[in-house]
């Protein structure tokens, strides 16, 4: 008798042990955001489309640029594989509200740190600086800012410009889209008489259409570029801002930037005034 009874037991045991196992969390613990990427074996990133050389799709449908090959590099350090990586194309607009509602796990798409945004979200530590300026036709009259006082200017809704212009000049007349793309066809369509944005998005379209010039002086101060995660997400916080100081060991994004960025801007602009290497802000 006690022989059969010590294997039942033995099966009661594991079955005890297998339900337990299969049990939900309690509530009140706290589960990994960082297990939970990787449960699901994916990172999902809101990227731009239209925004070369930072993200943008290319003629064969791909993903690519300056921020989307940064979010295939921490794919491939936290899960093993650059492809697992799930990008979402963001608007401007749209980059907090996606984080927000857990669209994304992460930003990254030219969003520059503000205090504004900082109530919103958490930034890591940087990867580029940038510049607000304006962009005008070559044989535009507009010579300096406050020559658009009396103008339209082209802005699209929720960058840095938009908000500064908003916040610092708002008796301006400001013409607003929702993409990038849309406003740089506005502009080349007569429909304003300038165009701002961050400086190396203009810097970049200047070059490939000669008919454009940038403004030399700047709407606010130089600002850090950061990737984003939700609000009070310090988990993924602390390991973007641990894989961007490794990264910065390796000069990474100095790599990048040579194969998106420097072809894009003058021959003479150094690469320290655009990346921010390891995340080391200094400003």
């Amino acid at each position: 008798m006690k022989k059969l009874l010590l294997p039942l037991f033995a099966v009661a045991l594991l079955a005890g042990c297998d339900k337990k196992a299969e049990e939900p969390a309690k509530p009140g613990v706290a589960v990994s955001y960082i297990d939970k990427i990787k449960a699901r074996d994916k990172l999902i990133v809101g990227v731009f489309t239209d925004k070369p050389p930072f993200g943008f799709v290319n003629e064969a449908g791909r993903y690519v640029g300056f921020d989307t090959d940064i979010g295939r590099q921490f794919a491939k350090d936290l899960l093993g594989d650059e492809n697992k990586v799930e990008f979402v194309a963001v608007e401007p607009a749209s980059r907090i509200p996606f984080l927000q509602s857990d669209k994304v796990d992460l930003i990254l798409a030219n969003m520059t740190v503000t205090p504004e945004r900082k109530e919103a979200v958490d930034f890591t530590n940087p990867n580029l600086k940038v510049a607000v300026q304006a962009l005008v036709p070559k044989d535009s009259a507009v010579k300096n800012l406050n020559d658009l006082a009396t103008r339209t200017t082209i802005v699209t809704t929720g960058t840095t410009a938009d908000i500064w212009l908003t916040k610092n000049h708002p008796d301006w007349k400001l013409l607003k889209f929702e993409k990038n793309s849309e406003s740089l066809q506005a502009l080349s369509a007569g429909r304003g008489d300038a165009y701002a944005q961050d400086n190396l998005v203009l810097f970049s379209w200047a070059k490939q259409n000669p008919g454009y010039r940038v403004l030399e002086e700047k709407l606010g101060d130089e600002a850090p570029i950061a990737p984003a995660v939700k609000k009070g997400n310090i988990e993924l916080r602390d390991w973007v801002n641990a894989e961007l100081a490794k990264l910065g060991e390796e000069k990474f994004l100095l790599k990048l930037y040579d194969q998106y960025v420097r072809k894009e801007l003058s021959d003479d602009t150094k690469p320290e005034s655009v990346i921010v290497e390891g995340g080391k802000w200094q400003g």
